[in-house]
């Protein structure tokens, strides 16, 4: 019997989230990753934190994407638990500290990816995740199936 591949885990950030469900455009490189997710080619994962900051933005930004944003979170994401001070206090000096309980989520849940706009937030980072954006993201998970 063969070794059944672990799929791509990525730590979506709030920003992707928002963009993906505002996309007017279904090739949108956020929204393509969300579809990965749907189809089950990744799992893609995010925090209670992640949810609340991508609601709020598109309810002042964009309220008219809220519907689709549901049905992304509800068909999409894996929603965990907002890391532990301490998990968080673990990354001071290697992250933006407005972003680290994203990145602390992200070690927590073993995802080596995170998909974000803002890489210059998650500076230095950790040696365990590549933080990269939507499109590149999406050129790096073409590649790891196609060596499936």
């Amino acid at each position: 019997m063969a070794d059944n591949p672990r799929k791509p885990r990525i730590f979506v950030d709030a920003d992707v989230l928002f963009a993906g469900s505002a996309s007017p455009n279904e090739n949108s490189a956020s929204l393509v990753l969300l579809r990965m997710a749907e189809i089950t080619l990744i799992e893609a994962i995010v925090s209670k934190q992640v949810l609340v900051e991508a609601e709020r933005n598109l309810r002042e930004k964009i309220p008219s994407a809220l519907p689709a944003f549901e049905l992304l979170v509800s068909r999409c994401l894996r929603e965990v638990p907002n890391p532990h001070a301490d998990e968080i206090k673990a990354l001071n000096g290697l992250v933006d500290p407005e972003n680290a309980p994203i990145l602390a989520a992200a070690i927590r849940e073993e995802c080596p990816y995170l998909a974000t706009f803002n890489l210059r937030h998650y500076q230095p980072g950790v040696k365990t995740i590549v933080v990269l954006k939507p499109g590149d993201l999406v050129q790096q998970i073409r590649y790891l199936l196609s060596e499936l």
